[in-house]
């Protein structure tokens, strides 16, 4: 019988406790397979990070928030990694950062809801021959109100998925998707950028100052599921 998620958990935690980031990750990075959690996100982000590995540490807590926004002690170590290593965040539009407000799945459900509750309240008193009142109105204009703000999130969810992070340190970002394109610059580990289009290997990838190509291996989605 093979382990379960709790398992694999708790080996993660133990190797951590004793120091062993690498046993650590392995662990966490199966648990995730098992059950994606923003908790076993937030702990292998924890144990990249004592690897020195930023890129997916900021990758694993990029995860974690995506799945809970609510993950304050994800959000803290986020903070810290990315001030200790000079990192810059990445660049939102208004509607994307409503959309970080709450978890990714809830927005077409609040959306779905509040027009099918919005049209009701104004429909129904007229169909079954109602007095329609003022907190009829007033419910229904509150309904769509959130229905206007939930359509501009759920978009947002949309561009903000193709935001990812570079994995490896010092990356070039070549100027064409081949081995010996010239390098345009090259990219910390971590740095976040958005995902434009894939050509065979390569990625085409907008950072917040410059276009260029990377390697699929050298860049991930944070809105993917985690894998090592």
């Amino acid at each position: 019988m093979g382990a379960t998620f709790e398992d694999t958990f708790r080996e993660g935690v133990a190797a951590y406790r004793i120091g062993d980031y690498a046993a650590s990750v392995k662990a966490f990075q199966q648990s995730t397979r098992q059950q994606l959690a923003s908790g076993t996100l937030r702990n292998l982000g924890n144990a990249e990070w004592k690897l020195g590995r930023a890129g997916p540490a900021i990758l694993a807590w990029e995860r974690a928030l995506w799945l809970d926004p609510f993950h304050e002690q994800a959000r803290m170590d986020l903070r810290f990694g990315r001030k200790t290593a000079q990192l810059e965040t990445p660049e939102l539009s208004w509607y994307e950062v409503i959309s970080t407000w709450l978890p990714a799945n809830w927005w077409a459900w609040i959306a779905g809801a509040s027009l099918w509750l919005a049209v009701a309240l104004v429909m129904l008193p007229g169909i079954l021959r109602l007095r329609k009142t003022t907190w009829h109105q007033a419910v229904a204009a509150f309904c769509l109100m959130v229905f206007l703000l939930s359509v501009p999130a759920y978009a947002g969810l949309h561009t903000r998925s193709r935001i990812g992070f570079v994995l490896q340190p010092d990356t070039p970002l070549r100027l064409t998707p081949t081995l010996e394109a010239q390098s345009v610059t090259r990219l910390a580990s971590g740095e976040p950028a958005r995902l434009v289009r894939t050509r065979g290997d390569y990625v085409l990838i907008r950072t917040n100052h410059t276009l260029g190509w990377v390697g699929r291996g050298e860049f991930a989605l944070a809105c993917a599921p985690s894998k090592p």
